[in-house]
């Protein structure tokens, strides 16, 4: 009998935090990896190691800038050349800064669409043709804050809403072969300074979300999964993996 080839999926920053434990756990579930990371090699390395250990051959490293738009076409052929198909793209890249209003620039601008919302609907583009092909899917990383913003991170929020309309509209454009949908985390990894680090805000937070607790990278890679293999009449949809925080207002 003849094997199935393994699906192949493309996770973009894939090195560490939620794309990490997005990529451990699509490859215990069978598929082969793509990688994108941007600078944290040593990080991805330790990710390569524990997966070749668990399945040789299955994975394939690729660096980029993705706000670099004419690279993102060859991410893809890069993955297909590879492995010879493309089943998932899980656009999981981000960048997350304070932008008040008043200092907020232009660069500022670039920066946070580049990562959040240009390179998600590029590479979409780039991928259609070979996720059609494979009857594939779609997963963009959003945040509970494209809904209901953050006070002074302005042009990240606007970012991942914008996101989220690519979601839906891209739902439209590759139907039916293609399912495209996003996973919109609540208080899982706290950020890095900007006020993350703050016990008390983090405990007021903690109030108000019925679950009374951070979720964890592997319930938002659970979520992934869930979305590319088994949500098979589900398209256009973003899930707020979030505690219940956003229901409780």
């Amino acid at each position: 009998m003849t094997q199935r080839p393994a699906p192949v999926a493309l996770v973009t920053g894939s090195a560490h935090r939620l794309g990490n434990a997005i990529a451990r756990r699509l490859h215990a579930a069978g598929y082969d990896l793509a990688l994108h990371y941007r600078s944290r090699r040593p990080e991805l390395d330790t990710l390569l190691a524990d997966l070749e250990a668990a399945r040789p051959g299955s994975t394939l490293a690729l660096q980029a800038e993705l706000a670099d738009i004419d690279c993102l076409p060859a991410l893809v052929d890069r993955a297909v050349t590879r492995f010879g198909r493309l089943d998932a793209l899980v656009n999981n890249a981000s960048s997350y800064s304070a932008t008040p209003l008043g200092s907020a620039t232009p660069e500022d601008w670039n920066r946070l669409f580049a990562s959040n919302a240009q390179a998600p609907f590029f590479l979409a583009q780039a991928a259609a043709r070979h996720l059609r092909a494979a009857g594939g899917a779609i997963v963009n990383m959003t945040d509970i804050y494209a809904r209901h913003p953050r006070a002074g991170h302005a042009l990240y929020c606007m970012a991942k809403a914008a996101l989220e309309a690519s979601t839906r509209s891209l739902a439209l454009d590759l139907a039916p072969e293609v399912r495209v949908n996003s996973v919109a985390p609540g208080a899982i990894l706290w950020g890095d300074g900007d006020g993350d680090d703050d016990p008390a805000r983090r405990q007021a937070m903690l109030a108000r979300t019925p679950l009374a607790r951070t979720g964890t990278p592997d319930e938002i890679a659970g979520t992934v999964l869930w979305l590319l293999r088994d949500a098979t009449y589900l398209t256009g949809e973003s899930l707020r993996v979030d505690g219940g925080r956003l229901v409780a207002g």
